[in-house]
């Protein structure tokens, strides 16, 4: 439709007026597609671009957004496309016009525009938030209808020869739209124009109120965390909190119709598709209450969706919140050169289909970002390992973003002897736990020192040395006795002569030192020391008995004394030696009593108990099974098998003595 002849002439002289103020560019040929089919309008714009003969060349050319349609602008890029048919993306600078309403982009042209030349551009832009439900509320049983409004010409600062307008709906059905030039509407289609002649920044309302039931969500504020480990691994997490901006749910929600009619909440959303990275791993799904089970993960070539179902269906007003994560190997995502690193990641990844985020905030490591987006340089991420003074991050925050948004994040400087601070850390932890332990167990809590309590400690300590070195010491005689045996039956001088040498050195050594230990006992003013001294001198009569036992074997083998007179001596010297080893066992079981009165001498001697109780019946047992053999044999049952007898017995005394104490 073109405007009267006297408007006509009118409006071309504003035209070309504007197109000298302009640069001289015009708009020769625009065709312009609007994308309503979901709950964004996606505006793809193709313009001839023209640059009149006889003027100036031009650099570049200026795109302008309505006023209205401004605060909703949420993606603007420009392509153009050459005789090779390869798209060549421009560079956008946001720049101002004087005396019009608006936001407007400054676009440079690869190289400039020659007058008498043509280009041909092509625009995309995607506004969020433009259809208004109506009416805003709804039944569970009613579909939802909305309402575009926009502009059935192209914003523009030049003239436009000639424009069509093309409109893609999401259904058949549509209540009403406007009729600016005889319209024409097919299924879900409805075709504008041409229009001639189209002055600088025309606008004119187009409205359209039509059926749209498509998944009107938005994503009120996402978190975005990646945390990268340059030991190998980039774990990423997002917290998502979605609404439902659709009509709003008016009256009850019944289950039961919700399940059995499959029209009914047919603007709802039951479940929805993100799309991870095709090495992602370790997914997980989850809310404030615990691990979303229904959800279901399917892993393809090229990239892993993650079917997401909330744990009720989304009407119109309803909201939920999740967290979603996994892994990714840093090998394909980190890159280096030296100290450089360049993380090539999403910024933001597939949530959903025609995804629209109104608050996005990121946490990388980096200093680059893509986007005009804002960054808090002092913020500092705790994580586990990292102290907050070593690990810096910014947080960059963006508002309105579309799925074009979707692009690589940052690239940062990393000093890799930083890597060392993780292990020295768990080093260094573990260090000086161990060292707080062995200062704690050294530390005296006690308000008051007990002297007394600290004597009788002492002395259960030197009385245990006593015990083991005169066990010690009675096995010495054992030795000596199995040397003798042999001696008389292979008449090795020698032998004797080495095991008797042996046996005044090994004996002279524990009683020199149960001497000292007995001086320390008298310096301590114990009675113990008494009980210690009468060992010692009976231990010297069962010495002396020892070395004549050795004698009258060496009257035996040299045939000075005769075998039944060997005999008759060797049992004497017997009886006289168990005689004193029993006195030996009564003095020690009155100090292994008397040691185990006091606690802390108990806790002492309980110790050594343990580690001979274990065996104490296994071997009165087999010294039991010894004597009873030297009785079959004939030999005498005394010497180291009374011994080892009366040792065992020992031992098994010391537990008897401690059960009366502890039934006491």
């Amino acid at each position: 439709m073109s405007p009267p002849a006297p408007l006509g002439v009118l409006l071309l002289l504003l035209a070309a007026l504007c197109s000298c103020c302009s640069g001289g560019l015009v708009n020769e040929e625009v065709r312009r597609t609007v994308d309503l089919s979901s709950h964004l309008a996606k505006v793809s714009t193709d313009i001839l671009l023209a640059n009149p003969a006889g003027g100036a060349a031009a650099a570049g050319f200026t795109l302008a957004v309505e006023a209205s349609l401004a605060p909703h602008l949420a993606y603007i890029g420009a392509s153009i496309k050459g005789d090779d048919e390869e798209d060549g993306t421009l560079e956008l600078k946001q720049t101002t016009s004087h005396g019009q309403s608006g936001e407007f982009y400054k676009v440079q042209f690869p190289s400039s525009l020659a007058p008498g030349a043509k280009l041909r551009v092509k625009v995309d832009m995607v506004f969020s938030h433009v259809l208004s439900p109506f009416p805003s509320h709804i039944t569970q049983a009613e579909r939802q209808l909305v309402v575009f409004q926009g502009n059935h010409y192209l914003f523009s600062p030049y003239p436009t020869r000639s424009q069509t307008t093309r409109v893609r709906l999401a259904s058949k059905t549509v209540e009403s739209y406007t009729k600016l030039g005889n319209p024409s509407k097919s299924d879900e289609v409805i075709e504008y124009g041409p229009f001639r002649d189209v002055p600088p920044f025309s606008e004119d309302t187009m409205r359209i109120h039509y059926e749209n039931n498509s998944p009107f969500l938005t994503i009120s504020s996402i978190t975005r965390t990646i945390e990268v480990s340059h030991w190998g691994n980039i774990a990423v997490e997002e917290t998502v909190d979605l609404r439902h901006t659709g009509a709003f749910l008016k009256g009850p929600f019944s289950r039961y119709d919700y399940q059995r009619q499959s029209d009914s909440g047919i603007s709802s959303v039951k479940s929805f598709k993100t799309i991870l990275p095709a090495s992602a791993q370790d997914v997980y799904y989850r809310d404030e209450i615990g691990n979303i089970s229904t959800s279901h993960l399917q892993v393809l070539e090229d990239s892993v969706e993650v079917e997401v179902r909330p744990r009720f269906p989304l009407f119109g007003g309803w909201k939920t919140h999740y967290m979603i994560g996994y892994n990714l190997p840093s090998y394909e995502y980190l890159y280096t050169l030296g100290d450089q690193y360049a993380l090539k990641m999403r910024l933001v990844d597939h949530v959903y289909d025609d995804q629209v985020i109104d608050s996005l905030t990121e946490h990388p490591r980096g200093h680059t970002l893509p986007y005009l987006t804002t960054a808090d340089p002092e913020l500092h991420l705790n994580t586990y390992l990292t102290p907050c003074w070593s690990l810096p991050v910014l947080r960059p925050t963006k508002s309105n973003l579309v799925g074009a948004h979707i692009q690589d994040v940052v690239h940062y400087t990393f000093n890799k002897i930083l890597m060392l601070q993780e292990p020295l850390l768990v080093v260094g932890a573990f260090y000086i736990l161990f060292f707080t332990v062995i200062i704690y167990v050294r530390l005296d809590f006690a308000i008051t020192k007990d002297p007394a309590a600290e004597v009788r400690m002492k002395v259960s300590s030197i009385t245990e040395q006593v015990l083991t070195l005169v066990n010690r010491r009675l096995a010495l005689y054992r030795h000596m006795d199995e040397v003798v045996n042999r001696y008389k039956q292979s008449r090795d001088t020698g032998a004797l002569n080495s095991g008797r040498k042996t046996l005044e050195a090994d004996h002279r050594t524990f009683t020199a030192d149960i001497g000292s230990l007995q001086a320390r006992l008298k310096a301590e003013g114990s009675d113990l020391a008494d009980k210690v001294g009468e060992v010692q001198k009976l231990d010297g009569k069962v010495k002396d008995l020892v070395s004549r036992c050795c004698q009258e074997a060496e009257r035996l083998v040299a045939g000075k004394v005769k075998k039944e007179a060997y005999i008759e001596s060797d049992k004497t010297l017997t009886a006289k030696r168990q005689e004193l080893v029993g006195a030996i066992d009564s003095l020690l079981d009155t100090l292994c009593y008397l040691c185990s009165r006091d606690e802390a001498g108990r806790q002492r001697v309980e110790g050594r108990r343990l580690t001979f109780s274990s065996s104490c019946w296994k071997k009165n047992l087999q010294a039991e099974n010894c004597c009873r053999l030297s009785r079959s044999s004939g030999r005498p049952s005394g010497g180291y098998y009374g011994r080892e007898t009366r040792s065992m017995h020992l031992l098994c005394k010391f537990e008897k003595a401690e059960m009366v104490w502890r039934s006491r």
